[in-house]
């Protein structure tokens, strides 16, 4: 049975750890995504890491002794959201093929302020107060500054393509997320996770079977640890842990510690891939993660979950 509000701890030195460091993990998977697209190709990428990210979910539905195939009246719902997460994804390689990973970092991790906006419009009571506008149109600001500026062209072949791809994920990862938040109300989380990975992975196999090679150069290690992360680590452990910390804290609270990502990220490519930290990406980067903390600081502040039965459209 799931929790009730009055049964929900405060977040904790120990939770907010949690949520900070997975914050830093999520940061870090544009990055990988950058290395290890510079040796498999997009469609390819994006086949090993869903191939990759069942193995912790499995592990995780074993554990639990949840049952993954669908129950009467939920295929529908989980092949809706199958087919969302296939789009998003195939974004996210796309747009971190053609642009840098600071700016995909910027652009991919302003993902709360339109799942902010989407929720005003679709869940019941989910109204944007004057705070959160302002959060919003702060961070808007820093899309638009991000999205018009130049980065490297060692590290972006066609920028405006690119930041095109980032800004269009992160819009669809939104209502990915509004869309997830109505089917958990009535399916397994663990199975809503394992089928909406599962359903990705045949498109994404013959896409690129069918346009790609299977490597752009030969396989290094630093590719191959990179692949890792994002199947393991990105997909696999860091949502099973999210999912427990929004089990038992506020989600508002948690999602707090999710404003630092887009800094990570920069932070991570600057270290990592040499990146210039050009004024258009510190603008951009301080921009977003202000916004989105205060957007979800206001929302923790104001927050009270509705039952299942309120949610909009929640499958029955």
């Amino acid at each position: 049975m799931t929790k009730g509000r009055d049964t929900l701890r405060p977040l904790g030195l120990g939770g907010g750890l949690t949520a900070l460091l997975l914050s830093a993990l999520w940061g870090g998977n544009v990055v990988s995504a950058k290395i290890a697209l510079g040796t498999f190709a997009p469609f390819w990428t994006a086949f090993w890491r869903m191939l990759v990210g069942l193995a912790p979910v499995l592990l995780w539905a074993w554990k639990r002794g949840t049952r993954l195939r669908p129950q009467p009246g939920e295929r529908r719902w989980l092949t809706y959201l199958g087919i969302l997460m296939t789009v998003q994804v195939a974004l996210v390689y796309l747009g971190v093929s053609f642009t840098s990973a600071g700016f995909a970092s910027v652009l991919m991790n302003s993902h709360a302020i339109f799942t902010n906006l989407i929720s005003h419009f679709f869940v019941p009571g989910d109204h944007l107060s004057w705070p959160r506008l302002i959060g919003l149109v702060t961070a808007f600001g820093g899309i638009s500054v991000t999205f018009l500026g130049k980065p490297e062209a060692r590290l972006a072949s066609n920028p405006l393509a690119g930041n095109l791809f980032c800004t269009a994920t992160s819009a669809l990862f939104g209502a990915r997320t509004v869309f997830t938040s109505r089917i958990v109300a009535r399916i397994d989380y663990v199975r809503t996770v394992f089928w909406q990975t599962v359903i990705t992975i045949p498109f994404y196999l013959a896409t690129a079977l069918a346009l790609e090679p299977m490597t752009l150069q030969p396989v290094t290690w630093p590719a191959v640890a990179a692949m890792a992360y994002q199947g393991f680590v990105s997909n696999g452990v860091c949502t099973i842990l999210w999912i427990r910390l929004l089990r038992h804290h506020r989600p508002g609270e948690v999602a707090i510690f999710g404003s630092p990502a887009p800094i990570f990220g920069v932070t991570f490519s600057a270290i990592i891939l040499s990146e210039k930290l050009s004024p258009a990406l510190l603008v951009g980067v301080a921009s977003v993660a202000a916004g989105i903390f205060i957007v979800t600081r206001d929302r923790a502040q104001r927050e009270i979950p509705s039952p299942p039965s309120q949610i909009r459209g929640a499958p029955s």
